[in-house]
């Protein structure tokens, strides 16, 4: 028996920046990795996926060059050998570099599989540490990740119908596609494959795309995506699917309950993703996962488990947490510092950004008009089209930002309350959200931040008008 101070079991985002932090602290770390390091993000999901749609993003600026500026451009091809080996070579060089500094830090990294044996204790099975065991002194932490969730009746082959996870990876490009849901990564994968010259259908059962985002959030992509020639379905399901050799033939009930028989190339399942916990062992350690397949912690404040000493990080664990990278890296120093026997702050979910990467753009923090009036808050929300600032005619994606904020009445200001939540739709969106991120987790008000000054012309100067409309201070926006 092997003893060390951390155990990390997984080492996707959440379980090697848990085990960065720790080693940095001074603690002796063991990370048992099946895989490879940098888990689902790395090698299949954020990292490729949005190296794949800034290619992308170039496709979309050749139209746009010559079908709305005047530059004589043409596409010729899209060389998909060149383009997937340059992906690649990106993923490769990160997956280097975190190999590199868990190497640096001292973190041992164990290859195999890890089963706990009891509270602190595992066996690991198969790799270059199969067979030995090993005691963690301060705390066991699982950050075993997750996988796509599939439909009952409906097997990816990852040729003809194909999951997000290998989506990516499928051979060539195909001539349509149907995406199966319309959260993040559908919406993402529907524009990637739009922009590189798929017919594509997009098929969500809510009544709108981004279901758990302000609802002006769904209804300014769809329109986005539409303008782009994407077929989007909302308030539909799947009701069949039969693969044969040239591609896939569904059966989709539309909103109004017609069914329709469409033929696609390649059809793409993205309803979401499950925790694994399958082989973690954790009966033996006096755990159990929840209904919905989650660990969910005891402690949220330590994200420490009803058995202590084990923690939890990542895909594991249930909402509040939202299953994305950035807020995983948050997670990692959570626990490493309270192993280290620091008193960290929990993680504020509600100031987690939430990023759609597709074109239009959609990035949101903080609470949505709907959850806010749900919780009781006197809510005022202001909303401006991108398209009534100047950069955003330049741009002509159209979008908006829209600011959700306490009605200055109630929150015992003169003008402009606390700021709520912020949601946008549009283009480099993702790179606007930080300042909100900021304004929320704060919890600045709105005529706060309406004294600060954005840059003219500037898409984040609608962030700045919107502060101000809601401050009684309006100038283009009333």
């Amino acid at each position: 028996m092997h003893e060390t101070d951390v155990i990390v079991i997984g080492g996707g985002t959440g379980g090697y920046s848990t085990a960065l932090r720790a080693a940095a602290l001074g603690l002796g770390v063991v990370l048992v990795e099946r895989d490879l390091v940098g888990g689902t993000c790395l090698h299949r999901g954020c990292v490729p996926s949005k190296a794949m749609l800034h290619a992308a993003e170039l496709v979309d600026g050749i139209a746009e060059a010559r079908e709305r500026w005047g530059v004589k451009a043409t596409l010729e091809s899209v060389d998909w050998s060149a383009l997937t080996a340059t992906r690649d070579d990106i993923v490769s060089r990160n997956h280097r570099g975190v190999e590199g500094r868990l190497s640096h830090a001292g973190v041992r990294v164990v290859r195999g599989s890890a089963t706990l044996t009891g509270p602190r204790a595992i066996r690991i099975v198969g790799g270059d540490g199969a067979g030995t065991a090993w005691r963690a002194r301060r705390g066991v932490v699982l950050a075993t990740g997750s996988r796509p969730r599939t439909l009952p009746g409906l097997e990816p082959d990852g040729v003809r119908v194909v999951t997000s996870d290998d989506a990516l990876f499928a051979p060539g490009l195909p001539g349509s596609v149907l995406v199966l849901g319309g959260g993040a990564i559908g919406v993402e994968y529907a524009s990637l494959h739009r922009s590189l010259g798929a017919e594509v259908t997009l098929l969500e059962a809510a009544d709108r795309l981004l279901p758990l985002e302000d609802a002006d959030v769904g209804r300014h992509l769809a329109r986005g995506l539409k303008k782009r020639g994407i077929d989007v379905l909302t308030g539909a399901r799947l009701d069949e699917a039969h693969p044969y050799d040239g591609g896939v033939r569904v059966v989709v009930r539309t909103a109004r309950g017609e069914a329709r028989t469409l033929e696609t190339e390649r059809l793409l399942v993205a309803v979401g993703r499950a925790p694994v916990t399958d082989g973690l062992g954790l009966a033996a350690a006096g755990l159990a996962t929840d209904a919905r397949g989650f660990v969910a912690p005891a402690d949220w404040s330590r994200l420490e488990t009803a058995v202590p000493g084990v923690h939890v990080v990542g895909d594991l664990l249930p909402p509040p947490s939202p299953g994305l990278a950035h807020a995983s890296f948050a997670e990692g120093l959570l626990v490493a510092e309270t192993l280290a026997g620091l008193a960290p702050r929990p993680v504020d979910y509600a100031a987690v950004p939430r990023v759609t990467y597709s074109s239009p753009q959609t990035a949101s923090v903080g609470l949505t008009e709907a959850a806010a009036r749900e919780l009781g808050h006197p809510v005022r929300a202001v909303t401006m089209p991108l398209t009534a600032t100047a950069k955003g005619m330049v741009h002509g994606q159209g979008g908006m930002v829209k600011v959700v904020a306490e009605a200055a009445e109630a929150a015992g200001q003169g003008s402009g309350g606390r700021v709520l939540g912020v949601h946008l739709v549009g283009p480099h969106v993702s790179e606007m959200i930080a300042e909100s991120q900021l304004v929320v987790g704060w919890d600045a008000e709105a005529a706060d931040v309406a004294q600060h000054v954005h840059p003219h012309p500037t898409l984040s100067e609608a962030v700045g008008e919107v502060m101000l409309a809601l401050a009684g201070r309006g100038l283009h926006q009333p």
